[in-house]
C-alpha cells in the first residue's frame, strides 16, 4: 500500500524533493548581508534556531511543572489545579492584548456559545491528561500520546476524506509498537522493584509505603485515564476543526474563548465533585510548600500562553514541516526530562520505547510532508487545462 506520500513514488524523479543546503553557502550568505550593511541582530532575527529552542523549552517547562503539581502525595484537587491555570492563562492573554502584543476578537455570546461544546472537550483532555500524568511516568505518558495521532488520522479518513498512506502506516505500527515497549517494561520494572524489596519480605509493612496491590492498582488507573485522554483529545480536535470553519477563529481567538469558557465549568466541577474541607486543602497543598505549589501552577498556566506563542513563532520562522519536525523530536527530551528531574527508571525496555516513539515521530513527520507536497502538486496539475481543451 504505497500511496502518493510513500517513498516508493519518489524514486524516479526529484519532484517536490527538497535539496540541502551546504553549510558553506549559509556562511556565505551571513557574510554577504554583513557586507551589504544588514545588521547581525536583523539576520539572527529571522533564524529558526531561537523558536525551535524556544519552542522545546516550553513544552518541557509545561510537562515537567504539570507532573511537579501532580504528583504530590494523595493530590487530589485537579479540577481547582485548571480553574487556577485557565484563570491566569486568560489574564496573561488579555494583557498581551492591551499591551498591543497580540490581538483577538472581542468577547462575543453567540461564538461563545458556538464554541462551548469545544472548550467542554478541551476541560474532558486536560482533566484526563492530568488524572494519567500523575500516575504514568513522563515517558510513558509521551509516548502513549502518539496513539492519538492514529485516532484523528482515521477520524479525518472519516469525516474529513483524509488519506493515509504506506509510510504513514509505518508510523503508525512504530507508535503501537513504542507504547507496547512502553508498558511491558513500566509493569515488569514495578513488578521486579517490589518482589525484590526487603520491605515486602516479612510481614509488617511500614505505614508511610505503599503495599504492591496498590501500586499496581493506580498504575491500572493511570493506563486507563491515558485511554481516555487519547479518545477525548481525539474528539476534540476533529470537532475543533470542523468547529473553527464556522466561527473563523485564528489561534489566539481559540486559545481566549478555550480558557475563558472553561473557567466556569471548572469552577462547578471542584466545588461539586471535590473536597472543599480545611483538612483536604491542607493534605493537598501542605503550609510548608502552599505558596511554592500555587507559584508553580500560576507558572504553568503562563507557560501554556508561552507554548502558544512559540509554536506561532516557529511556524512563522521556519514552516510547518519544519515545525511538525521539531514536534517530532521534541518527545525525546521531554521523555528525558522525567527521568533527569523525577527519577523515572532508565531501563533498557524505556530507552527503547522513548528511542522507537522518536524515529515514529520522525516518520510521521516526513510522512506528512511527502503527502502535502503530493496533494499540492495534484491541486496545480488539475488546476492546468490541456491545450487540446483550450478554446479560442
Amino acid at each position: 500500500m504505497s500511496g502518493p506520500g510513500g517513498g516508493a513514488d519518489d524514486k524516479g524523479g526529484t519532484r517536490g524533493d527538497y535539496q540541502s543546503v551546504p553549510v558553506a553557502d549559509d556562511i556565505l550568505e551571513l557574510k554577504k548581508a554583513v557586507a551589504q550593511g544588514v545588521s547581525l541582530e536583523g539576520v539572527i532575527s529571522h533564524s529558526p534556531v531561537p523558536p525551535v529552542l524556544s519552542y522545546c523549552a516550553a513544552s518541557i517547562m509545561m510537562t515537567v511543572v504539570n507532573k511537579f503539581v501532580v504528583s504530590g502525595k494523595g493530590f487530589s484537587m485537579n479540577f481547582l489545579l485548571l480553574f487556577i491555570q485557565s484563570a491566569v492563562c486568560v489574564g496573561c492573554v488579555w494583557l498581551s492584548k492591551t499591551a498591543g502584543l497580540i490581538s483577538f476578537r472581542d468577547f462575543d455570546m453567540g461564538d461563545a456559545k458556538r464554541w462551548f461544546p469545544i472548550s467542554f472537550l478541551l476541560v474532558l483532555v486536560i482533566y484526563t491528561g492530568s488524572k494519567s500524568l500523575q500516575f504514568l511516568s513522563i515517558p510513558v505518558y509521551t509516548i502513549f500520546k502518539n496513539l492519538t495521532i492514529i485516532l484523528i488520522a482515521y477520524g479525518e479518513v472519516l469525516w474529513f476524506g483524509g488519506r493515509v498512506t504506506g509510510l504513514t502506516m509505518v508510523s503508525f505500527v512504530l507508535m503501537v509498537v513504542s507504547s507496547i515497549i512502553a508498558a511491558w517494561s513500566d509493569i515488569t520494572h514495578t513488578f521486579y522493584t517490589y518482589s525484590s524489596s526487603p520491605l515486602f519480605s516479612s510481614t509488617v509493612v511500614p505505614s508511610d509505603v505503599q503495599p504492591p496491590a496498590a501500586v499496581i492498582g493506580q498504575l491500572n488507573a493511570g493506563y486507563l485515564w491515558m485511554l481516555v485522554n487519547c479518545l477525548v483529545t481525539a474528539a476534540y480536535v476533529l470537532a475543533m476543526r470542523k468547529r473553527i470553519k464556522v466561527t473563523g477563529f485564528k489561534d489566539w481567538d481559540t486559545m481566549f474563548y478555550n480558557n475563558l469558557l472553561s473557567i466556569p465549568v471548572l469552577a462547578v466541577l471542584s466545588i461539586i465533585v471535590e473536597d472543599w474541607g480545611s483538612d483536604n486543602l491542607s493534605h493537598n497543598f501542605p503550609p510548608e510548600r502552599k505558596n511554592f505549589l500555587l507559584f508553580a501552577i500560576a507558572f504553568s498556566g503562563a507557560a501554556a500562553v508561552f507554548i502558544s506563542y512559540t509554536t506561532a513563532w516557529c511556524v512563522r520562522t521556519t514552516s510547518s514541516t519544519t515545525y511538525s519536525m521539531v514536534g517530532a523530536l521534541n518527545k525525546l527530551p521531554v521523555a528525558a526530562s522525567g527521568m533527569v528531574f523525577f527519577g523515572d527508571p532508565v531501563t533498557l525496555g524505556s530507552v527503547s520505547a522513548v528511542s522507537t516513539g522518536f524515529v515514529a515521530g520522525i516518520v510521521y513527520a516526513v510522512a506528512k510532508n511527502n503527502q502535502s507536497k503530493a496533494d499540492k502538486a495534484r491541486n496545480v496539475s488539475e488546476a492546468v487545462i490541456p491545450l487540446h481543451n483550450r478554446k479560442g
